[in-house]
């Protein structure tokens, strides 16, 4: 074999083709040299859990919201359907007639998950791996941090979850404590860990139609920018630093913003800074039952 390559190399060389066929050649006669291909995101990352997932590939057919809009945001008891928002923020287990519901009057939904912490009464609760669940999380019972650096070994659950919101008609998705690096959750969690676990979520949301917004954080603006598709805010306007969420609004992405009703907030300054800005602010009780004040 080798003799004939030399020989018809030679042959093409006196011709003036060696390196213009001379690859196309070497593809013909070694069939068994394949090429790699990227893997899908949603390929757990096992040797290396806290490596960026690569880049996907995606349709970009998700849903793109702008700044302005209204909303809504209920995690607790049955979900009022009949307030004027134009978004909607709820749970992922909600029944499927409220999502329907909501559709039919053109509403946008926000599939509620939290990517963070472990929660002892959501119906997946016993999938969580020992290794990765840490200290309780204070203030809510029932709940533990999580050690997002095993990508590999949370993949399969966070998937199973954003597999719901997609089937069940979701237009986007919050992740909550998705800013988890500098709590005291019983791991040694970097920033570099929490980034590399949003992009991670993102390239999955993306990846089955779904919008997804960065959760507080407002450290991770500058680098998380380019994929959020918006931001919620609690209490940014209390502890000042709602500011720092504009350039999500300057990229024609929204900032949806809540000031707690245990908190002494200037509410109307918190609306008439929002009216400027182009942020939508409501009021709401800490466990997010239909209770809403709207701005004036």
């Amino acid at each position: 074999m080798a003799d004939h390559l030399s020989i018809l190399i030679s042959g093409l060389q006196c011709r003036g083709y060696a390196y213009t066929l001379l690859p196309l050649l070497l593809l013909l006669i070694l069939p068994g040299c394949g090429v790699n291909k990227t893997p899908l995101i949603d390929t757990p990352v096992e040797s290396q859990p806290m490596q960026k997932s690569p880049n996907p590939i995606i349709s970009g057919d998700w849903w793109h919201p702008a700044p302005g809009l209204t909303w809504q945001w209920q995690l607790d008891e049955e979900v009022d359907t009949s307030l004027d928002a134009e978004v909607y923020d709820i749970d992922l287990y909600v029944d499927q007639a409220v999502i329907d519901k909501l559709h039919t009057h053109g509403v946008k939904i926000i599939c509620y998950i939290s990517v963070g912490s472990w929660e002892d009464k959501r119906p997946d609760a016993d999938q969580f791996p020992a290794e990765v669940l840490g200290n309780d999380y204070e203030g809510w019972p029932g709940e533990r941090w999580l050690d997002i650096r095993h990508i590999d070994l949370l993949a399969s659950i966070m998937q199973a979850r954003l597999d719901l919101c997609q089937t069940k008609g979701f237009d986007g998705v919050e992740p909550d404590n998705i800013d988890i690096h500098d709590n005291h959750t019983g791991f040694p969690l970097t920033y570099a860990d929490q980034l590399a676990y949003a992009r991670w979520l993102t390239d999955a949301a993306h990846a089955r139609g779904l919008a997804i917004g960065l959760k507080n954080a407002p450290d991770m603006v500058t680098d998380s920018l380019p994929f959020f598709d918006f931001a919620i805010t609690e209490d940014a306007f209390y502890y000042g630093w709602v500011d720092k969420m504009l350039p999500f609004i300057a990229a024609g992405k929204p900032v949806f913003a809540a000031e707690y009703t245990d908190m002494d907030v200037d509410f109307n300054a918190a609306c008439t800074w929002g009216q400027q800005h182009n942020v939508s602010f409501i009021r709401k009780n800490r466990i997010l039952t239909a209770f809403r004040i709207t701005c004036p």
